[in-house]
């Protein structure tokens, strides 16, 4: 392999790119693999650039044109890390049209635009690797694409956010009120000033919809993934945990249960998926019940190999960030896109509906659904 540097720019310096950028800047010799090509930091886009600099990052790296450092013929690899869907999908696409390798942690593009963005990267040989995009710093879809990929996966499933697991730990342990413990979150700096892609679960869609990629060969629409559960009067439920009550939390604990905002898909027998993303009663003493405050949890079931799971933190600029390094690495080690070896995959003509199974009825009028 070629011992060339691979050069890298980084566009968005925020909560993720900053920590990026500091493993550069303060250990580069391990990004450096012994089996692959050396990796440099080579600019970084960051509109807000004086306080780019006031957090350490030098000023000749620094541009505020993330599209002029896209043109730059000194830049071998992008990483993406400023978040939602505009400009973000038009720097990863004309990156990948142009045969650039990208690192991303933008769960949003990937989700909905994947299959646009697995036909460029296939077409022009360049790499897409999206490792941060799910479960923060947990090793997990580098895993399920290769590790498992001589097994027939039939589910998954998890706890992929954690700022409604917070939440939810929180309302269980304290007995607070919804209004109350998000604004709690959002002092501590867990919720956003707008929390609804968190709390309707729209962030868990979109990764759910990366994981039934990995586990089915197949891109679902996010759009198609129930976020809502039922209600006993027989209409949809408030999406996301934003209908759960403290009279709610309150009942689960007596049954044994507590909720959890579970993000679930699997292969129904007629060839449908299901895939729903909705507060769930689990056994308080179950893993799921035990993973408590910003951990994420995610259990793959599996031919033969049986039940896999992986927990750890889910949040945060540290553990994302460790992922993008991770990506980097494998890029400079030639271990190609995160889908490794599976065959392409487009929008799936495939039916898609919300998982079905027995539900508990709440004080609220919601009807959660009974986890394991």
């Amino acid at each position: 392999m070629s011992t060339q540097p691979l050069r890298v720019g980084v566009i968005g310096a925020g909560t993720v790119g900053r920590e990026v950028v500091r493993a550069f800047l303060e250990r580069s010799p391990r990004l450096s693999p012994a089996d692959g090509r050396p990796l440099v930091l080579a600019a970084v886009a960051e509109k807000f650039t004086e306080r780019a600099i006031a957090g350490g990052i030098p000023a000749e790296l620094l541009t505020d044109d993330a599209f002029a450092l896209l043109a730059r013929d000194d830049i071998d690899v992008i990483v993406e890390t400023m978040g939602g869907d505009e400009p973000a999908h038009a720097l990863i696409r004309a990156s990948l049209a142009a045969g650039r390798s990208v690192a991303t942690a933008n769960k949003h593009v990937v989700a909905h635009h994947g299959p646009e963005l697995e036909r460029l990267a296939r077409e022009t040989g360049a790499t897409l690797r999206f490792e941060a995009a799910v479960g923060g710093g947990i090793p997990l879809l580098g895993p399920i694409a290769s590790d498992l990929a001589a097994d027939s996966i039939a589910r998954v499933r998890g706890i992929v956010n954690g700022t409604t697991n917070y939440m939810l730990t929180a309302m269980a342990r304290e007995g607070r009120a919804y209004q109350d413990i998000l604004r709690e979150a959002q002092a501590r700096g867990y919720a956003e000033s707008d929390p609804t892609a968190d709390v309707e679960g729209l962030d868990a869609v979109n990764k759910l919809v990366i994981l039934a990629r990995l586990a089915f060969g197949a891109w679902i629409s996010p759009d198609a993934v129930s976020n809502r559960p039922g209600s006993t009067s027989g209409r949809p439920g408030a999406p996301g945990i934003t209908g759960v009550t403290a009279e709610d939390v309150a009942a689960m604990a007596d049954a044994g249960r507590t909720l959890r905002l579970i993000a679930s898909t699997r292969l129904a027998e007629d060839g449908a998926v299901e895939a729903s993303v909705v507060p769930t009663a689990v056994p308080a003493a179950s893993p799921f019940g035990r993973c408590d405050g910003v951990l994420n949890r995610v259990e793959v079931d599996a031919v033969p190999v049986g039940r896999v799971a992986f927990e750890g933190p889910g949040a945060g600029g540290p553990a994302a960030g460790a992922a993008v390094l991770s990506d980097l690495v494998s890029i400079a080690r030639g271990l190609g896109s995160t889908w490794a070896g599976a065959v392409r995959a487009d929008r799936a003509d495939l039916a898609v509906r919300p998982v079905a199974g027995e539900c508990l009825a709440a004080p609220s009028g919601a009807c959660y659904p009974v986890g394991d």
